[in-house]
């Protein structure tokens, strides 16, 4: 996708379409006033006629109209004036995008100054969602042969005009909306590969092509080996029941001249959990190739940052593993060792993403990190508390907490605080061990975070539950990219 900030917009070509955002109480402004004065009152006619009623996100192409700068014009619904905010905006744009690529449009053009005002958003915000949905709407997930009728959207350029005083914020919000589109479009890539190809040595493979691409960025990869000799007992715990080795990704970004306290991300890579022994029911097991959407998220997020050279300074670290019930897979009852010296009891094969992490945690320690927040579909209970909606976030940093839900109001990636009082940590009491790796079914989002939260005791530290929010079911089933836009707009904020 190619995005294009001038001031002044291009002659009309073919197959191009005029996007123009409305309200609908019929009081037009901008390019919506100039083409129904001069189309003898069009716009307006299709209002009150109601075929065209300007709901949030209701869309509406017509062919040669006067004063339009194209053959062809799409009208966009924002709802009632009084209630428009940043939902539906990104409601509107998204559909704007979507319905571009349904009518074969090679080209879309809209002028910034004739976009409707919307009191919480800057011409420069709206510009970063709209490339941003631009990017989503003509992404086609093309990994598998053999996909019939695949679809592939002609729309390949947007144009926006500006005025010379706004050029460069918008610009710059457009370079960020792009890269945010890009970095959702690997995670849901990543997340819908099928999982005999997304193995952990395929994930390593990505990371280190990655590091090919951007100087600033250097990959690492710990085997199982090494994992033995850094008493990483969790994770291989969780990979010796199968045949497909684990492995720890290290993606370290230098984004700052001087040397600093990075960020981490920290991506749970389970790339397919049958439970192990514990083994889930066959029903809807093949979406456990989803349950690796934490990495893909920070596989997103740091191509992203690569690609808009961030002056931050980030760590990826993904614990990739593949969870299988092999006759060496571990049981229900064993006592396991972590990389902090802590020792487990396993209770459940099937609560093993908190088994990856854990010793991720430990290993983040290393590099000094501001902050670590970690990204998991990590609990079914977390669907049940907040089904998907929203992102369950907890941690032991407030700030960072209030941070992160900002930043998911901003960009409409949300994300909701869930307690981890001291209180709860009592269901994780083992007789045998110094914690079980579960503790029952009541609060089951909540105890996950408490068992990491003991592998996070010295730094910053939030966790992000996405199960309910890394993929979609049924006709649409596909992973989302969440919650890469929502960490990257709270680097942004950093920033």
């Amino acid at each position: 996708m190619d995005i294009k900030v001038t001031t002044r917009l291009p002659s009309a070509t073919e197959n191009t379409y005029q996007v123009v955002f409305l309200f609908a109480d019929g009081k037009l402004g901008g390019a919506a006033r100039k083409i129904d004065a001069e189309s003898h009152g069009l716009i307006k006619s299709l209002l009150q006629s109601g075929d065209f009623t300007a709901a949030v996100g209701k869309v509406y192409p017509i062919h040669y109209v006067a004063a339009s700068l194209t053959s062809w014009v799409l009208l966009v619904g924002l709802g009632n004036r009084k209630h428009v905010d940043a939902r539906a905006w990104r409601i509107a744009s998204l559909a704007a995008a979507k319905k571009l690529c349904t009518v074969n449009a090679a080209v879309a053009i809209t002028d910034c100054l004739n976009w409707v005002k919307i009191d919480s958003l800057s011409p420069a915000e709206m510009a970063r969602q709209w490339a941003c949905d631009l990017v989503s709407a003509t992404h086609v997930f093309d990994l598998h042969p053999g996909i019939k009728d695949r679809a592939y959207p002609v729309l390949s350029e947007c144009v926006l005009s500006i005025d010379k005083k706004s050029h460069e914020a918008v610009s710059q919000a457009v370079r960020r909306g792009l890269a945010t589109g890009n970095g959702i479009a690997l995670a849901r890539d990543l997340g819908n590969l099928a999982p005999n190809l997304c193995t952990p040595e395929y994930l390593s493979k990505k990371a280190r092509a990655m590091a090919e691409s951007c100087e600033q960025l250097t990959t690492t990869i710990v085997d199982e080996a090494e994992m033995e000799e850094l008493g990483m007992g969790a994770m291989l715990a969780v990979s010796q029941g199968s045949r497909q080795p684990a492995q720890l990704i290290v993606m370290n970004y230098q984004g700052k001249s001087r040397a600093g306290s990075p960020i981490a991300l920290v991506g749970k890579g389970v790339t397919f959990d049958t439970g192990g022994i514990s083994i889930k029911p066959s029903e809807s097991m093949d979406e456990m190739k989803y349950d690796m959407c934490g990495a893909a998220g920070v596989f997103g997020a740091m191509q992203a940052i690569t690609e808009l050279k961030l002056e931050l300074n980030v760590i990826g670290i993904v614990a990739a593993a593949e969870n299988m019930p092999d006759g060496n897979a571990v049981r229900p009852g064993d006592v396991i060792i972590s990389m902090s010296g802590q020792s487990i009891e396993i209770l459940n094969t099937d609560a093993e993403g908190r088994l990856v992490l854990c010793d991720a945690l430990t290993y983040s320690k290393q590099f000094k990190p501001s902050t670590v927040i970690d990204l998991a579909t990590l609990t079914g209970a977390c669907v049940i508390a907040l089904g998907d909606v929203a992102s369950a976030v907890m941690g032991n940093h407030e700030d960072t907490i209030n941070a992160l839900v900002s930043a998911g109001e901003q960009s409409g990636d949300r994300c909701w605080p869930l307690p981890i009082w001291d209180d709860y940590q009592k269901q994780l009491d083992s007789n045998f061990a110094d914690m079980a790796n579960m503790g029952g079914r009541p609060a089951g989002a909540i105890t996950a975070g408490c068992f990491l939260s003991r592998f996070a005791e010295d730094y910053d530290w939030v966790h992000l539950d996405i199960a309910g929010t890394a993929w979609t079911k049924g006709a649409t089933k596909g992973a989302t990219g969440r919650p890469v836009s929502l960490l990257m707009q709270y680097l942004f904020n950093r920033l």
